[in-house]
């Protein structure tokens, strides 16, 4: 019994380890959260080409759903930032196709999500975020 209580707590412990190695730690580049917000964000998150140029039409529900599913635990549900850095106004810094790189290719403590998400996928997320201005 002691042995199974032993491994059930190393594999625990790996599981932690991993989870926090995913999200990179701490970000120091120059989409760094600094200053304070204005309480979130108030877009409303409708498809649409406006902000996004170079991205295409953007289907707002699939990037959110793309967000919650791999982004939302360094860069927060309403995209202040924790482990990662605030992208409430990632849009007014960075181009789509900075932040398409940024999510291929990773960076400055984020991982990369080339082979984990689509291209199709990448870029819709990238066009999204750049609505976020």
């Amino acid at each position: 019994m002691k042995n199974k209580s032993k491994w059930l707590i190393a594999v625990a412990g790996l599981t932690l380890a991993l989870s926090i190695a995913g999200c990179g730690g701490n970000n120091n580049n120059n989409t760094s959260n600094t200053g304070t917000t204005n309480g979130g964000n108030t877009s409303t998150n409708t498809p649409s080409t406006n902000n996004n140029a170079g991205a295409g039409t953007v289907d707002a529900s699939a990037a959110e759903a793309v967000f919650k599913s791999n982004c939302v635990s360094c860069h927060a549900a309403d995209l202040s930032g924790g482990m990662g850095p605030n992208l409430q106004k990632i849009g007014a810094k960075l181009s789509v196709d900075e932040i398409s790189t940024r999510i291929h290719q990773g960076g400055g403590g984020m991982p990369a999500f080339q082979g984990q998400l689509t291209d199709a996928e990448i870029t819709n997320l990238a066009g999204w975020l750049k609505t976020k201005q």
